[in-house]
């Protein structure tokens, strides 16, 4: 048999079996039309239930207690015997129908549901009368006959009652069956007009899922909407996966609470849909946290989703489950829930959480997802990639990504290299992965686009090196730490902390940039007025806030001129000197914690005692620029070419008498530069000599005019 066919066959039989059901609701509404027929209810007065006769008064008032129109009219016992074998008659054909599909192996949508939810008969009928206008408008205008209210088109609890009921306060007992906590509406298969008067008169309507669903397909609850996805199992077509697929069927079929949690949550999920598919279940994944968003309570989410899983007869994977949580905990009437649901559960998050508060023999099993290492990601890459990029290894190892973030990272990288209409390469991943990086630090810190390359740097040979090594290091840490193993015991984790120390204008933030754009990594610049706050506590959290973020963006921190927080620490005399060393302390915890890149810049080094020095992994002195040839080759360097030059202008003379940082020397350039521009166009000797002057005044240095002759 075909799929295509299997299915045909299972829908007639869920068809055959519900239409069997009604059949004998049908009975039932037979009976009680035949008997409010008898009393002498009119079904030709267009206008009945809209006013109240004298003579109806006076039937009202001789009526018996607890007991309907129809119930005080008796049928002759011909006919009583004819409703009772159609009664029969339909019980027989729903045995037929359930005989047919049990020799199929199949469950009828029907007989699942009524099991799943464990109703007995009475509570079987109630949803089937419930059921009725949903599936024939026909029922409308009877259950309006029957109530006497031609606008009444739904059932309430008394016509229930006399459906099914004998007359007589007995019948009373049976309005346990409407309480909230009876299968009918805990599990909210049906619900109630809370806006009536009494119990009696509440009106009974069938949650629209549930009617979907016995009719072929499955629509979430209304307050699941958009947030749930049924997903069917697939068949595994390696016969070598068969062992594996029973040992998962049969862990599952112990009913776990399977607990994923860790940041990488595209891999909660996929583990999820293997996990369950291997054992040839269905899995209903429900976003908690989309469905809370949409202002359900976390109760009345995790209620519904429970309720849709046991209804599709699937595994249920809850996922944003931190949205469940409040302070790292679970509270217990979620984790009774949780427990007392008949089949497995997935739970997907980031926090591991406490559960407490529960008497429970239902065990927890944990699963981490951490994020992945430096191997796992680069088969991640390669899986979504394919050959469209040969090397792999510096983007693996210097952006720390979960799998989500992979996948979105290499669509947005095909999108572009798709717009302008040629291959993918390297560096469109690396643009992709910054934006996917760094959407929220730019909030904390300013971001620092790079300008400068290796060619730019003027730096004495030693300096030159140990920044270059720095590179290496961050390229090769991947392999140094996971694969070699050297994180194990000699190193805690795979940051790089870096001091720039020298003064002003020499470079330090030009090298940042080098870095930065060398790693192809983005660089942000710590406003520390930003940071340090005089209230105490606060310069810690803003720094809490800065790294949290840090670590999701793979980003380059800068910390420029940073004296007054990283200042040596001082010996406590007053409370303001033991806060301080707090904060600094905080800051050396969370550097150390940090896996990226730190950049500390100093005007001077001196102020750095010797633990904080010791913790950082290099240091690199930034020199003023003394001798003459080093300042030539700045200037040369900082020169753009593309600036008109003129004739006259002696770069060695002016790199001979004036000895300025490279800052400076940029600051003289820009200043010639506009000046050029609004001249004549085009940058002479003049024009950088009032350049000097203008740099020379505002650095409070006297301006000898000799000394500005050529």
């Amino acid at each position: 048999m075909t799929d295509a066919s299997q299915l045909s066959t299972e829908l007639n039989l869920d068809l055959s079996h519900l239409q069997a059901e009604l059949a004998r609701i049908d009975a039932f509404i037979r009976r009680e039309v035949r008997r409010w027929q008898a009393a002498g209810q009119n079904p030709a007065d267009h206008f009945r239930g809209l006013h109240l006769t004298d003579t109806d008064a006076d039937r009202l008032l001789a009526r018996p207690f607890a007991s309907g129109w129809g119930q005080t009219a008796a049928l002759a016992p011909a006919e009583t015997a004819a409703f009772d074998r159609a009664e029969a008659e339909a019980t027989a054909q729903i045995n037929a129908v359930l005989a047919q599909a049990q020799a199929l192996g199949y469950v009828t949508r029907w007989r699942h549901l009524a099991d799943a939810f464990q109703l007995d008969r009475f509570e079987r009928d109630t949803l089937l009368i419930c059921l009725a206008p949903a599936l024939d408008l026909r029922y409308e205008r009877l259950y309006g006959y029957l109530q006497d209210d031609v606008t009444r088109k739904q059932p309430r609890v008394d016509l229930v009652l006399n459906l099914l009921c004998n007359p007589g306060p007995g019948r009373l007992l049976q309005l346990a069956r409407f309480a909230g906590t009876s299968p009918l509406f805990k599990y909210s298969l049906l619900q109630q007009n809370a806006a009536a008067e009494s119990q009696l008169s509440q009106t009974l309507i069938v949650d629209n899922t549930i009617v979907r669903w016995l009719l072929g397909t499955y629509q979430p609850h209304a307050k699941l909407g958009r947030h749930a996805r049924l997903f069917q199992p697939r068949p595994v077509d390696r016969t070598e996966l068969e062992q594996t697929q029973a040992d998962i069927a049969d862990i599952l079929s112990h009913k776990p609470v399977l607990v994923f949690y860790g940041p990488d949550r595209l891999r909660q999920e996929e583990a999820a849909k293997s996990l369950v598919n291997f054992a040839g279940r269905s899995l209903l994944l429900v976003n908690m946290a989309g469905v809370i968003a949409d202002g359900v309570t976390a109760a009345d989410a995790l209620r519904l989703a429970l309720r849709d899983a046991r209804l599709v007869n699937a595994v249920p994977g809850l996922t944003g489950w931190d949205e469940c949580l409040a302070d790292g905990q679970l509270a217990p009437e979620l984790l009774a829930e949780l427990c007392a649901h008949p089949d497995a559960v997935l739970v997907l998050g980031n926090a591991v959480w406490q559960a407490e508060g529960v008497s429970r023999e239902r065990r927890l099993h944990w699963l981490e997802f951490p994020m992945p290492a430096y191997a796992d990601r680069k088969l991640v890459w390669e899986y979504y990639l394919g050959n469209a990029v040969s090397n792999l290894d510096d983007i693996a190892g210097q952006f720390t990504l979960t799998t989500g973030q992979i996948r979105d990272i290499v669509a947005t990288a095909k999108d572009k290299a798709n717009q302008q209409r040629r291959p993918l390469n390297s560096q469109d991943l690396f643009a992709a992965a910054r934006v996917h990086s760094s959407s929220r630090l730019a909030k904390l810190a300013r971001k620092i686009e790079p300008r400068y390359s290796w060619a730019d740097i003027i730096l004495p040979e030693d300096q030159i090196a140990i920044l270059q090594e720095l590179v290496a290091t961050v390229r090769v840490r991947p392999k140094v730490l996971e694969e070699w193993q050297v994180g194990r015991k000699l190193a805690s984790n795979a940051g790089v902390t870096v001091l720039f120390a020298g003064p002003p204008g020499t470079g330090k933030t030009m090298a940042a940039e080098v870095i930065a754009a060398e790693l192809g990594l983005d660089l942000y610049k710590i406003d520390l007025s930003a940071v340090v706050s005089k209230y105490v506590g606060e310069t810690e959290k803003n720094l809490a806030r800065i790294f949290d973020e840090a670590e999701r963006s793979n980003a380059i921190l800068f910390f420029d001129e940073a004296d007054a927080l990283f200042g040596k620490r001082s010996e406590v005399r007053d409370a303001h000197d033991r806060y301080a060393n707090i904060e600094i302390s905080y800051l050396l915890q969370r550097m150390d914690a940090y896996n990226g890149v730190t950049i500390l810049a100093t005007n001077l080094r001196a102020n750095l005692d010797e633990a904080f020095t010791r913790r950082l992994q290099f240091a690199v002195d930034f020199p003023f620029p003394e001798q003459a040839e080093v300042r030539l080759r700045i200037w040369q360097a900082l020169f753009p070419p593309t600036v008109p030059q003129g004739p006259n202008i002696d770069f060695p003379l002016i790199a001979h008498r004036f000895k300025l940082a490279g800052g400076n020397i940029r600051n003289v350039i820009v200043s010639a530069a506009h000046l050029a521009a609004a001249d004549g166009g085009q940058v002479t000797m003049d024009h950088m000599l009032h350049g000097l002057r203008r740099e020379l005044q505002k650095m409070g240095r006297l301006v000898d005019d000799k000394e500005l002759q050529r």
